[in-house]
């Protein structure tokens, strides 16, 4: 009977508002959509030639606030004060974008805080010096398409703007100083464009800086050491640009800071010893540079330093004593390409509890060691140095091993004999003196390899029969003892992109169902003893960029159409009789 009563009171309350005795201005309705606004996010809308992402599908009637998807409005007033064109994340590899210009007219939404355009890939244009009208604007994200031209100077007058974020384009120029005119930004992001000139002064006024990135430019001059000033800065990257000096020692005093990249640079020096004041360091990434000197002591005391990318430099020996028990954190570590002359690799390093290790370039001695937490390791690089012996059982409880990199050594194994890792990916031991039969280790090859370049070895046998289920994309035989026939079956490998069989003794018929590898971009078939033609069907191999059929006894026409036709003629060179562009025509019979 309550409940009875209480709905029968509800309906009568839903019938008195819905009464025209009842004073309607008193029923609290959502603000309708300003006019203004919708005007300028339509004009905005027609800028757009195509939108495959489908979110101006939305954009239709008045009312902006209720409906339009990336929209929201001010509950009170129905001006609109964020705009948010976003990729979803579950969209990546989904070719979404739209396409067309960024309208000024964006720059009357003037009660707007957020504006976001973010991973629409073909937007062109400048950017519209009327969005520095907008001056409640806290943040503003135009990352990943294809703005061109200077960064607006009027910029500087986006007082409240705590995010500027501008990354991936194609913008050009000088950073304005004006920007050092927002006192309040937290983070700033001009990465990946091709902004010139040095880091401005101006930007010493960042004091709540938190993120500070203008990686991938061609920024030049030395590293801003007012950067030490920035107490609150937990992420720097600089790198790949063209900055030259050394590091600035007040760096140093950020002891907030966890991530610091200054890689790809032409910075040189000594790393300053003060690097070890930096304790909540997570990464640091020097490589490709021109440092110089031993590597400082007290990187060894950084508890949480966990990515070490030393790589490219000119660092000496000796190695610090502190890495031998510090670093309890570390996870990766490169050092590859230094003068650091090893005569073996480090006990330290073989009991890290390491998941990524390169050191490729060291003039490393010895053979190859065992580690003690080789259950841990994902990716190893020790290409290009002097170690000798065989594989043994170095890969023994490797179980989540995915890359295995000991090209150009003195190795020597028979590869048949190698238990690969079920979960490796990538395969590269070239310029060694491995042998034995091809047949063997590829019938033994997980369905999860990618790249497999045993090149420059003594590998002999012929190609096995390939089943569905390979993920291979690159497939380097070349310069071995490889016999027999290319198997037809081959067309199973159906994700592949390189495949080099040059310099050995392969024969018989190309295959006419390489036509169906239509990801190919690398064919090399050169220097064997092949015979036929080229088969007709390779006209399907719209991707490929690189092919070369020379030094072979192929006779007929080469396939006519692109890219075929206008390859160098050394890509056929020394073969029996083969003619048609870019050869001399064939002859009528």
């Amino acid at each position: 009977m309550r409940n009875f009563n209480l709905y029968f009171k509800y309906s009568a309350f839903v019938l008195l508002l819905s009464s025209p005795l009842f004073p309607q201005n008193l029923v609290a309705q959502a603000p309708s959509c300003s006019e203004e606004d919708r005007a300028a996010l339509l004009t905005f809308k027609a800028g757009i030639l195509k939108d495959t992402t489908g979110i101006l599908f939305s954009w239709v009637g008045t009312d902006c606030c209720g409906a339009w998807e990336g929209i929201e409005c001010h509950p009170e007033t129905g001006r609109v004060i964020k705009l948010q064109l976003q990729r979803p994340r579950e969209s990546v590899g989904q070719n979404l974008y739209m396409k067309g210009f960024l309208s000024p007219s964006l720059g009357k939404l003037q009660f707007l805080q957020v504006m976001v355009l973010s991973g629409m890939k073909q937007i062109k244009g400048y950017i519209p010096e009327s969005f520095s009208d907008l001056g409640h604007l806290t943040q503003l994200y135009l990352e990943d398409s294809l703005l061109e031209g200077p960064i607006p100077s009027s910029f500087g007058k986006l007082s409240s703007l705590i995010a500027l974020s501008l990354s991936g384009n194609h913008l050009q120029g000088q950073i304005p100083q004006s920007l050092g005119s927002l006192k309040n930004l937290i983070q700033i992001n001009l990465g990946r464009n091709s902004l010139t000139g040095m880091v401005p002064s101006s930007f010493r006024n960042f004091r709540s800086l938190q993120s500070l990135d203008l990686s991938y430019n061609l920024l030049s001059g030395e590293i801003p050491s007012y950067i030490g000033f920035f107490k609150n800065l937990t992420y720097i990257d600089l790198s790949n640009n063209q900055l030259s000096g050394v590091i600035p020692i007040l760096l140093c005093n950020l002891t907030n800071v966890l991530d610091i990249s200054l890689s790809h640079n032409k910075l040189t020096g000594l790393i300053p010893s003060q690097i070890g004041n930096l304790k909540s360091l997570n990464s640091l990434s020097l490589s490709s540079n021109f440092f110089t000197g031993s590597i400082p002591e007290s990187l060894g005391g950084l508890q949480k330093l966990w990515y070490l990318n030393l790589s490219k430099n000119e660092f000496l020996n000796p190695f610090p004593n502190s890495f031998r028990n510090g670093l309890p954190s570390l996870i990766s570590i490169d050092l590859s390409y230094n003068y650091l002359h090893l005569d073996a690799i480090e006990d330290w390093i073989n009991g890290k509890e390491l998941r990524y290790l390169s050191l490729a370039g060291c003039s490393i001695g010895g053979t190859l060691p065992v580690f003690a937490r080789a259950d841990l390791l994902s990716s190893i690089d020790l290409s290009d140095n002097e170690i000798t012996g065989n594989i043994g059982d170095f890969l023994t409880n490797m179980t989540n091993l995915q890359v295995l990199k000991l090209s150009s050594n003195q190795l020597r194994s028979n590869i048949t004999r190698i238990n690969l890792p079920e979960s490796l990916s990538t395969l590269d031991l070239h310029s060694n003196q491995f042998y034995g039969s091809v047949s063997d280790l590829l019938q033994k090859a997980s369905s999860f390899l990618e790249s497999i370049d045993i090149s420059s070895n003594q590998v002999t046998g012929s190609l096995p029969q390939f089943s569905e289920g390979f993920r291979l994309k690159c497939l380097d035989l070349s310069k071995n003892k490889i016999t027999g026939h290319i198997p037809s079956s081959i067309s199973n490998l159906t994700t592949l992109e390189v495949l080099d069989l040059s310099r050995n003794q392969v024969f018989g018929v190309i295959p006419a169902t390489m036509g169906k590898l239509l990801g190919l971009q690398w064919l090399d078939l050169s220097n064997n003893k092949l015979t036929g033609s080229i088969p007709a069907v390779f006209s399907r191999l719209s991707k490929i960029r690189h092919a070369s059929f020379r030094v072979n006894s192929l006779c007929g026409q080469i396939p006519q159409g692109r890219p075929f036709n206008i390859f160098p003629v050394a890509a056929y060179a020394h073969n029996q009789c083969l003619c048609g562009q870019p050869l001399p025509p064939c002859k009528k019979i």
